[in-house]
């Protein structure tokens, strides 16, 4: 009965990950056949875009490290040993975002990053352990939210902290749905691009600090390995069960 079991599971996590080289593969193929448009040119609909971040009205700051930024992610693990075996442990995480422009040499946009998939690295990443504490700005953020980072008489305990940000001058790509701007009132724009805001719609949203050349590569690799892979885990599955 386990055997049988477990080659349903494996099928079912086959089937899953088949299905996300799919998504994967679909996302790729829709970045390549949309054009990058420049700002002062954009048209209501799917579009996608390349340029520079420059605040709006409202600035973040990132709780680690204390940097001007419109948005920002933060993870903070810690690592927890059973027998011969570790693994990462989510203590916290959170995240906050606002509006801002994206400017190429044609103009400037206002971009709604609510909703969208945020693609990008670490910008910070920080492991403490025995006599490595963390940053000073860590230890407060740790003390606010009534973390400890010490465990048995006072020896630290192994954490991971990681921050995620986009900063002012930050090169950004962005597909997304150019809408109405609800900040502009009717009649009020100088220019057509005032009235217009990239924000989510039904289809992709996506934000990168990648070019639409570096995406697509990554993209094209990552559908192969998941749907060969997804294929092989239900063929592999599928056998064992026969078994």
């Amino acid at each position: 009965m386990g055997n049988v079991s477990d080659s349903l599971i494996i099928i079912t996590f086959g089937i899953c990950v088949f299905i996300f080289g799919l998504y994967l593969f679909k996302k790729k193929r829709l970045i390549e056949d949309i054009p990058t448009s420049k700002i002062r040119s954009i048209a209501m609909g799917l579009v996608e875009i390349y340029g520079k971040i420059v605040p709006a009205d409202k600035i973040l700051t990132s709780p680690f490290t204390q940097k001007n930024c419109v948005y920002y992610r933060y993870l903070i693990e810690r690592l927890e040993n059973s027998g011969k075996s570790s693994k990462w442990v989510k203590i916290k995480e959170g995240e906050d975002r606002t509006l801002f422009y994206l400017q190429d040499e044609t103009g400037k946009v206002l971009v709604d990053p609510k909703g969208a998939e945020i693609d990008i690295p670490p910008s910070f990443e920080f492991t403490s352990g025995i006599g490595k504490d963390p940053p000073q700005q860590i230890k407060n953020f740790l003390q606010a939210n009534k973390i400890s980072f010490e465990g048995f008489l006072g020896i630290n305990k192994t954490m991971r902290f990681r921050e995620y940000i986009l900063e002012p001058n930050n090169n950004l790509y962005i597909m997304g749905t150019a809408g109405d701007n609800p900040f502009m009132e009717e009649g009020w724009a100088q220019t057509g691009i005032e009235d217009v805001m990239i924000q989510k719609g039904e289809n992709i949203y996506y934000i990168s600090d990648k070019s639409e050349k570096e995406v697509v590569k990554r993209l094209g690799w990552q559908s192969v390995l998941s749907i060969l892979g997804g294929a092989l885990l239900i063929v592999f599955g599928v056998l064992n069960l026969l078994k």
